[in-house]
């Protein structure tokens, strides 16, 4: 079926270039990255070098000027070579823009080039320990004194944590204002004194890491702040759309992944004097995985046609993110059960996906938020 998504010629021109660049510069080295628990440095200055971080961002600041169509092309290459854990796209699309919108021109400046570069590496530091991304909590403070800030606190469950140069960080800086109120965004560079980080060892995604975050009397700059003090809540707000879109996106491209390696494997593999693909429950599992992973496509295609126009889709946002990355997972299932027990073997890349899949429901707002906030758009 035609996708909804206007792309042009040249789109099509990136997306075969960039898979190009995947293929030869990415693919061979990855399963390494899983075994080694992080993906390398190197890799963002790979992308930076060919122009594929931050696309969307100025000539002013060394990007392209893009659209979000060429995130959506990436994420649909990546995923459909399995490359679950490499988070470049959370480093472009998701952190980079809070400095851009909000930041001063001296911070872009100082910062926007050297992202865009691949040679700093972001990351945003939100979900904590005891209240996980329920921001009314938070409990990471920052205290002004003369011309810095003191943080004091830890954050929990941070993609890109242990590779990053530069964390955007949620703090509390006014206890007394309401809980959404007196949150601000402060800029932490991981050489300063009083920053320490732990990586996190997990079940899957192995290649993307993901570190807990300790700041004690942490002495930043009040310079970092970005944008108005207390007003980093609704900052935050603002890009959590975008956010949800490009992670349906790359949800419904894993499920995807999974549904291509298994249609392959069925007609492969023979049991009882055929091919699975012959048996009737195979068609039938696999022909409701099609039907339902190409129905949320179109939906994810809608959505970004829309988002692209400006419109507001708070409800509709959260609908994809909890259906596509819960597809994921109920596709990565129902597929890995095709391959038996050679499902379960890390060698064969089902089982990857299979375990990758398994964070979706969880990362970027959990399957259980998504649906709070649907319920709260329907009035209930």
């Amino acid at each position: 079926m035609e996708r909804l998504l206007p792309f042009s010629t040249e789109h099509e021109m990136f997306r075969r270039s960039f898979g190009q660049f995947l293929d030869n510069e990415i693919v061979p080295h990855y399963e390494q990255w899983e075994k080694d628990g992080m993906i390398s440095r190197e890799v963002y200055t790979k992308f930076g070098d060919q122009g594929y971080l931050c696309i969307w961002l100025d000539e002013e600041y060394d990007g392209a000027g893009g659209d979000l169509l060429y995130s959506i092309i990436q994420t649909e290459e990546m995923c459909a070579r399995g490359l679950n854990g490499v988070y470049t796209r959370l480093h472009s699309d998701v952190v980079a823009p809070y400095i851009y919108l909000h930041g001063t021109v001296a911070q872009k400046k100082k910062w926007l080039p050297a992202v865009a570069a691949g040679k700093k590496i972001l990351a945003v530091a939100m979900s904590e320990p005891n209240f996980g991304s329920d921001l009314a909590n938070l409990e990471t403070k920052a205290v002004r004194q003369g011309d810095h800030y003191i943080i004091n606190g830890s954050k929990a469950f941070i993609s890109n944590g242990m590779l990053a140069d530069l964390i955007i960080v949620a703090v509390r800086t006014d206890p007394s204002a309401k809980p959404h109120k007196g949150i601000s965004l402060i800029m932490v560079e991981t050489d300063t004194p009083g920053f320490s980080r732990t990586k996190l060892r997990k079940i899957g995604l192995h290649a993307q890491d993901t570190a807990e975050l300790s700041f004690m009397d942490c002495k930043v700059p009040a310079e970092n702040l970005i944008g108005e003090e207390n007003r980093g809540f609704y900052y935050l707000m603002e890009k959590l759309q975008q956010e949800r879109i490009l992670a349906a996106s790359n949800a419904v491209n894993q499920a995807q992944h999974s549904l291509d390696l298994t249609l392959r494997y069925v007609k492969e593999r023979k049991l009882f004097g055929q091919t699975l693909s012959q048996f009737q429950n195979t068609q039938f599992e696999l022909a409701r995985a099609a039907t339902e992973i190409d129905m949320a496509k179109c939906f994810v295609d809608q959505l970004t046609l829309q988002h692209m126009a400006g419109k507001k889709l708070s409800k509709e946002v959260s609908m994809a993110k909890y259906y596509c990355c819960e597809l994921a997972f109920r596709t990565a299932t129902r597929c890995l059960q095709f391959f038996g027990g050679y499902g379960v073997c890390e060698e064969y890349p089902i089982a990857k996906q299979f375990t990758d899949a398994r964070f979706l429901p969880i990362l970027a707002g959990s399957s259980e938020v998504q649906l709070l906030i649907i319920a709260r758009e329907l009035g209930l």
